[in-house]
């Protein structure tokens, strides 16, 4: 196993960088904090899983060990591979996953290309124990998921509903948190 990869990035892609460790490039496919993480040319350490196929070797990159955890805990699950695990971990922190499959989120893994309602379920039923306890914060985890979902059925996505609620006041009601969420767009 590959657990950690140090050199100078030399090329990005979209989805990947080319790091030079000591003369030899490795490709490395990478969640966007670990893109972020590795902007430039200077050297950058990232975690990474090396996926081992039939027919390839594949290395993951991440931004910190939280990631890599989940995208193992993500690989564990019947229908996600390595880019479905992938485009998972680039769509949020490891936190706001961890606490999604906490509350039975499913409509923030349906979201994400490549994951249909099926597999959203089996996320959330087959991670939810592994996870162990959650912190999920002061606020009302219902009222929250409650406006977000509202905002969603609008025609916001996912992300853009969770900024829009971080600017209202959390302590008003569902309704009015998506009132105000509007108003602010």
């Amino acid at each position: 196993m590959i657990a950690s990869v140090r050199g100078r990035v030399v090329a990005r892609r979209p989805d990947s960088v080319v790091l030079d460790v000591n003369g030899v490039g490795y490709l490395v496919q990478t969640t966007q904090r670990a893109q972020r993480k590795a902007q430039g040319g200077e050297e950058v350490s990232l975690d990474t899983y090396l996926h081992v196929r039939e027919d390839a070797l594949q290395l993951y990159g991440f931004a910190e060990p939280a990631e890599r955890e989940l995208f193992e805990l993500f690989l564990s699950v019947s229908g996600v591979g390595p880019k479905v695990a992938i485009a998972i971990l680039s769509g949020s922190t490891p936190t706001d996953l961890r606490r999604a499959i906490a509350l039975a989120d499913e409509t923030r893994f349906v979201a994400i290309p490549g994951i249909g309602k099926k597999t959203a379920q089996r996320i959330v039923l087959e991670l939810k124990e592994k996870l162990g306890p959650v912190d999920l914060g002061g606020e009302s985890p219902a009222q929250e998921l409650v406006a977000r979902d509202a905002l969603v059925e609008l025609g916001y996505s996912v992300p853009e509903a969770e900024r829009a609620l971080a600017a209202v006041d959390p302590e008003l009601p569902p309704e009015e948190r998506v009132r105000q969420a509007l108003k602010a767009a």
